[in-house]
């Protein structure tokens, strides 16, 4: 055989391997754009912060800990780290990597001069689960279907019909569904103690590396505040990544016509967390927090938002820049801006940018796993330069 028929055959053959490999859910390559920067790191790690040894039923265990994954640039060209905190079932490999191979948001701010720091919220993934938590959950796949991968097949709300940006079929059999379910991890079943351990967690690791940006997803919205609040020196900038809302009250989505079931009782005793925040004038505990719901939402397929009744308390700590951003066909897309609201309502000046009005249209709720994640990540580091860079 001659040269040319030698790489023919290898070309093919490392063709059909990288096939089988993701069609068995094992994308081969991770895929990183043409005119990405190198990225060299200076460390490349994990380390674990806060915690304590409990006994239970007679055994030592480890709990409230929190693994943490940092990449530090060789040339760190950014002051300030980004601690990425993710969401609910999930670990931080929602910032790793993508279900169809590609690289994630944690390498492409590393590739751009920020060092990262990547957790896996305490009870979960690599922080470790004991039994001194309570009782466990772990999201199913229907729900997955239902609310990231064919939700515009479900239509439960307004705006599911609008999503495109999945990057496979969404069928349950399909490799990156698969990836994507295989990725839910079992999670404390008290979301309040979720809150309150990894608030505490949180604190530790701001305490160890100094100042640093806070980006949150979806739950870790809830513990991103009151980690800023407790500590508004060390926290530069918030970015909320649809964090969790609604503020005050739960909502389930039913489809139409009524789209929208309240849930009963308040479900973030202080508006956008169960954690006490700092409130001026001060509160006492959580009973003093008085809560009103508008009288109509804001426009068609949005809830009716809640908010504090007047005179309305200030958030007095949360001083350093905040970003929320909103994908458009979400099921955050119709109460984000209640959160929104809630933060302008209690003195403090968000950015809030709906992905839709800077062309970046179809996303879900899981934006960063989606196709077109590397545009939301440059909407995001755009932010940073700018607002960032304006408050120091």
């Amino acid at each position: 055989m001659n040269n040319d028929t030698v790489k023919r055959i290898l070309s093919r053959t490392m063709a059909a391997t990288a096939a089988v490999l993701f069609t068995m859910g094992s994308p081969a390559v991770t895929q990183t754009a043409d005119n990405d920067p190198p990225l060299n790191l200076k460390t490349d790690g994990f380390f674990s912060v806060g915690g304590k040894s409990t006994l239970v039923n007679g055994k030592t265990y480890m709990v409230g800990q929190m693994y943490v994954e940092m990449r530090i640039p060789q040339n760190q060209t950014h002051p300030y780290p980004i601690v990425m905190l993710h969401g609910g079932t999930r670990s931080g490999t929602t910032f790793t990597g993508t279900p169809d191979g590609r690289e994630g948001w944690a390498q492409y701010f590393a590739r751009r001069g920020y060092a990262v720091y990547v957790v896996d919220q305490p009870g979960r993934g690599r922080s470790g689960y004991a039994e001194a938590y309570g009782p466990s959950r772990v999201a199913d796949g229907e729900s997955a279907q239902r609310r990231y991968l064919q939700q515009s097949k479900y239509k439960s709300w307004p705006q599911a019909h609008l999503h495109t940006q999945w990057p496979g079929s969404g069928e349950p059999d399909d490799p990156v569904t698969q990836q994507m379910i295989g990725g839910f991890l079992p999670e404390i079943e008290n979301f309040t103690r979720q809150q309150f351990l990894t608030r505490d967690a949180l604190v530790a690791l701001l305490d160890r590396i100094g100042p640093a940006i806070l980006l949150t997803h979806s739950q870790g919205g809830a513990i991103g505040w009151p980690v800023a609040d407790a500590r508004p020196d060390l926290v530069k900038a918030v970015v909320g990544v649809e964090p969790n809302g609604p503020p005050v009250r739960g909502v389930e989505f039913i489809g139409a016509p009524d789209w929208f079931k309240e849930g009963n009782g308040i479900s973030l005793a202080y508006g956008i967390t169960s954690v006490p925040m700092t409130y001026d004038p001060p509160l006492k505990d959580a009973t003093e927090m008085k809560f009103v719901k508008e009288e109509k939402p804001d426009g068609p397929g949005l809830l009716t938002c809640w908010k504090q009744a007047e005179p309305a308390r200030k958030l007095s700590n949360l001083k350093m820049p905040i970003l929320v951003v909103m994908g458009e066909a979400s099921y955050h897309a119709p109460y984000d801006h209640c959160t929104v609201k809630y933060l302008e309502q209690a003195g403090i000046k968000p950015t809030y940018i709906r992905l839709a009005d800077v062309g970046i249209k179809g996303n879900s709720h899981v934006m960063m796993q989606e196709r077109n994640s590397r545009d939301i990540a440059a909407v995001i580091y755009g932010w940073l330069e700018k607002s960032v860079a304006a408050a120091k």
